[in-house]
């Protein structure tokens, strides 16, 4: 494995400017998820705020993703290309979102429920979120990656859901990806040391069903293979003395 990039506390703060500016642009997208809308308005809509900020979109381009906002609904975990598709009243919406600003990429998801009435599907939103705030803490130099792991798939396991095992989470900088690949299952105390300086997001998708994916039809996006509903969420975390910083928060 190629070395984790430390940051610089002066490289931290530009990813926490970037990082405050995208989960503006989260915010608003959040609100306009309603039934009616399609997922290209909400891509539309994502665009003209990346760059209203002065910010580039990360995604677009990127290994051919044509769009700038990922929206995946229901079954669909990540990565789902916006199209005329509407969202629709018990819907469950998906957005990941990455800009560059000044330089640097910053990464977040949240998942969106559409007047759900089911008290399943509110229960793999609140675990999912749950799972990310307790990784997160973990997020601390001499710790391990693998702690990290096990806190999102253990939390998620004990609630009675399952973790997505083949996708992760990533090291993010000056490259969307970066080192380390930021696993959601695996064994306390595994895996390369968490350093000071590191910055990293963390991402669990937990599904209603079993754990195993497939490719979706848009040929980018990965959905459960056995249909079942899935949640995402996704912050961007730099390492401090003082334990983890949230940089994709308002």
């Amino acid at each position: 494995m190629e070395s984790i990039p430390v940051k610089t506390e002066a490289e931290i703060k530009i990813m926490e400017d970037g990082g405050r500016i995208l989960a503006k642009i989260i915010k608003q997208l959040e609100g306009m998820v309603k039934p009616g809308i399609t997922t290209n308005q909400l891509n539309k809509a994502a665009e003209d705020l990346v760059f209203k900020y002065g910010a580039k979109p990360s995604f677009k381009n990127y290994l051919g993703f044509p769009a700038v906002l990922c929206v995946s609904l229901n079954e669909e975990i990540v990565h789902g290309l916006p199209s005329e598709r509407k969202i629709k009243r018990g819907d469950l919406v998906s957005l990941d979102l990455g800009i560059l600003y000044n330089g640097f990429h910053t990464d977040m998801a949240v998942t969106i429920p559409v007047d759900v009435n089911d008290q399943k599907i509110s229960e793999l939103i609140k675990v999912t979120k749950e799972s990310l705030k307790r990784a997160i803490k973990k997020a601390i130099p001499g710790n391990a990656f693998g702690d990290i792991a096990y806190e999102v798939q253990s939390y998620i396991e004990s609630q009675g859901f399952n973790v997505v095992r083949e996708l992760c989470g990533h090291g993010i900088g000056k490259a969307i990806h970066e080192e380390p690949q930021v696993l959601n299952c695996g064994k306390k105390g595994t895996g390369p040391k968490i350093k000071e300086g590191m910055v990293f997001c963390i991402e669990p998708m937990a599904t209603i069903g079993e754990w195993r994916i497939k490719k979706a039809k848009d040929g980018y996006g990965y959905e459960t293979k056995d249909g079942s509903i899935s949640a995402h969420f996704e912050h961007t975390i730099a390492v401090t003395k003082k334990g983890p910083k949230i940089l994709t928060e308002i």
